[in-house]
Parts: C-alpha cells; structure tokens; sequence
C-alpha cells in the first residue's frame, strides 16, 4: 500500500511539475484564513493571500484560471501553489488569445502588474509590417477585453517597447503627454518634464502611473511640470 501510495505521488508530482508557470482552469473547493483551495483534478492546489486578486471573491465551485507557480515534493506527497496575481498569469493569457505571441511574431517584452486595478504590458514586433499593440487589442478591441473580463475589469494599457529609453518611458507614461526627458544612464534615472495640466494625469492615482512605469521600463522616473 504504501509503495503504491509512492508511485502515486510520484505520478502526479511528474504530472504538474510540467505545467509549472503554465495556465490550468480549476474549480475553488474550499477556503480559510491562508488559503483560497483550488481543485485542478488529481490534486486541490493552494492559493496564498499574496496570490489572489484583493478584489476577487472566491466561491465554491466557481471555475478560474489559474498560474501553477510552484510545484513541490514534499515527504506528504506533492504540493502545488497557484496565483491569480503573479504577471506570468497576463502574459500567459495574452499567449491564449493572441496566436501572433504564441507564435513569436509579437513579443512581449516586461510587465508590471497591480493585480486587479492595473498593469502595463511592453510589447515588440518581429515583423516590421505587424503593429504589435493593435495586434495585442485585437478587432474592435476583443482580444483585450477578453483578458479584462478574466481578470474581473483590471485595466490594461499596452505599449509599444522601444531600445531608446527616453521613447520607451514616453510610451510607458501614456496616457499622459511627455515634454521632455533627460536621463542618467550611470544612475538610470529619467527626469521627465509634463505640461501642468497634465501632471496628475503621469503621476497617476496614488502615483500608480509612474510606479507602473518604473516598473516595466527598469528605470527610476522623477516628474516634474515645465512651469
């Protein structure tokens, strides 16, 4: 009994451990106060308070995609952790909806994520004829929209990575309009100057905005307004 219970565990560890860092759907099971239990079959997976979406309720028998982000092989049997939060969950979805990422033709290059409020994806082109942000948004929008509407309405902005840093910022600090840039490769800081009015708007709520920014292009970002 016990080797089979081995050759059991092995199975499923040997199972999973390939879908590390890949999409499952699984069904929550169950909850307390340290994790949200996902059901992906063969085994209920954990997800830790870090991993779920704070503005996600989970119930029983709701069905939701999931990130495996780590598998172990514990002396009890194999353990696996999901995440709702983690951003190899968004770039795994636009990987489902977009095949031009899938197939390598559009790339996508860094995200920064605030799970369920906000991220920023930095996408790039292989082909020179191929706009990579209409290619993410799809007709009409849809392919995006389908990825909302997963992540329960997180807002999405896709830009367009470039290798010139200050165009790469000016891209990330969008929707905001940018005047000027001046940057210290030493430091990699990047001083940016907005006209007043649109100040707020760059910074963002909470500063959400610029920290984004930051985020996806590696880069401190100072802003000031011209005047």
């Amino acid at each position: 009994m016990q080797r089979l219970r081995d050759a059991e565990r092995t199975n499923i560890y040997n199972e999973f451990i390939q879908y590390e860092n890949e999409i499952m759907t699984g069904v929550v099971d169950r909850q307390d106060f340290r994790y949200v239990y996902v059901n992906l079959g063969r085994i209920v997976a954990g997800m830790a308070k870090q991993d779920q979406i704070p503005t996600e309720e989970y119930l029983p028998d709701q069905r939701i995609k999931v990130l495996v982000s780590k598998v172990d092989n514990t002396t009890k049997g194999p353990q696996i952790f999901v995440s709702r939060t983690h951003p190899d969950l968004l770039k795994r979805l636009f990987e489902q909806e977009v095949p031009e990422i899938y197939d390598g033709v559009v790339e996508i290059v860094s995200i920064a994520r605030e799970a369920g409020d906000r991220a920023k994806v930095a996408v790039r082109s292989n082909d020179a004829n191929l706009d990579p942000v209409g290619t993410c948004v799809g007709p009409r929008g849809q392919r995006v929209h389908n990825i909302v509407e997963e992540l329960n309405g997180e807002k999405i902005d896709i830009i367009t990575w470039d290798a010139d840093p200050v165009k790469f910022i000016t891209n990330a600090l969008a929707p905001a309009k940018v005047e000027e840039i001046n940057i210290d490769e030493e430091e990699k800081i990047a001083n940016v100057k907005v006209k007043d009015d649109q100040l707020s708007l760059a910074i963002g709520k909470k500063g959400q905005n610029v920290r984004l920014a930051a985020k996806l292009t590696g880069w401190k970002i100072d802003i000031k307004a011209v005047e």
